[in-house]
């Protein structure tokens, strides 16, 4: 018998140094810059501290992840909302699952 899992964790990947400056460079190339970008400096000076105290770049690498998951899927999003699809049925997806602090 293998004391080995039954299927591989994903890893979190680490992104490139220079990943947080593009990001912010496409965010504000964005149409929603004018509420993307305080938002991203926000979520990002909030881990930066918390990396300061715990000497952890997770949630550094978390916020990096989540913006270029929103950047990735805005035109997603975008098609879905000039479709004229009703969607006030819908779940907050934060709820799902659980915001990063």
């Amino acid at each position: 018998m293998s004391a080995q899992p039954e299927h591989t964790p994903i890893p979190s990947y680490a992104p490139a140094p220079g990943a947080p400056a593009e990001l912010l460079a496409r965010l504000r190339a964005d149409r929603r810059a004018a509420q993307w970008v305080p938002a991203f400096e926000r979520e990002w000076a909030a881990a930066l501290e918390e990396s300061r105290r715990s000497f952890s770049l997770g949630g550094l690498y978390a916020v990096v992840q989540d913006w270029q998951g929103r950047l990735a899927h805005a035109p997603a999003v975008d098609a879905f909302v000039a479709s004229g699809y009703d969607d006030s049925d819908t779940v907050d997806m934060a709820e799902l699952r659980g915001r990063r602090r």
